[in-house]
């Protein structure tokens, strides 16, 4: 759906897919279907934390946030699907419930879209934190070629779960 809004958009669109994606399965609407850009998605709702991700993040924080619910924290899951536009409104929607932020990205650390979406809850959000806001992301380096190697590198749900641990304690 968001590939078809993209081609039909009339602005120019970078569109990337993430490879881990490929072989994914879910639940498609039938019949053709857009999502629109620039809309974020509550993949999951919550009440003590927010999970900001996108592309192959947001199955991690899913992962991340089923084994929090065990330990009684609600962690809610909102996919941004794109990142400019950015939506903007559902992070405080969501941070105005939670007031707790937790952004999770595959990028590096340094450099990464994430300390971007920091800037603004710092800049805009301030008022709506109980806690700082956190950062889950790759490590400064680049992306190791190596399969064993790459796999270490990705941000893995347990890393998110710990970090949100950390938050909220």
């Amino acid at each position: 759906g968001l590939l078809i809004s993209a081609i039909r958009d009339d602005n120019p669109v970078v569109f990337l897919e993430h490879k881990m994606l490929y072989a994914s399965k879910g639940e498609v609407p039938e019949g053709e279907y857009l999502i629109p850009i620039g809309k974020a998605d509550i993949k999951r709702e919550g009440a003590d934390v927010t999970l900001v991700c996108w592309s192959g993040m947001v199955r991690q924080c899913l992962a991340a946030a089923d084994d929090l619910e065990k330990e009684g924290i609600s962690a809610e899951v909102l996919d941004l699907r794109t990142l400019i536009p950015l939506d903007k409104e559902a992070i405080f929607e969501s941070l105005a419930k939670t007031h707790r932020l937790v952004i999770v990205h595959e990028a590096c650390l340094t450099g990464g879209f994430g300390g971007e979406i920091a800037a603004l809850v710092a800049g805009e959000g301030f008022d709506l934190l109980d806690a700082p806001v956190m950062r889950v992301a790759g490590p400064d380096t680049p992306v190791p070629f190596s399969p064993l190697l790459e796999a270490e590198f990705i941000v893995k749900a347990e890393r998110i779960a710990a970090t949100v641990r950390e938050l909220v304690a």
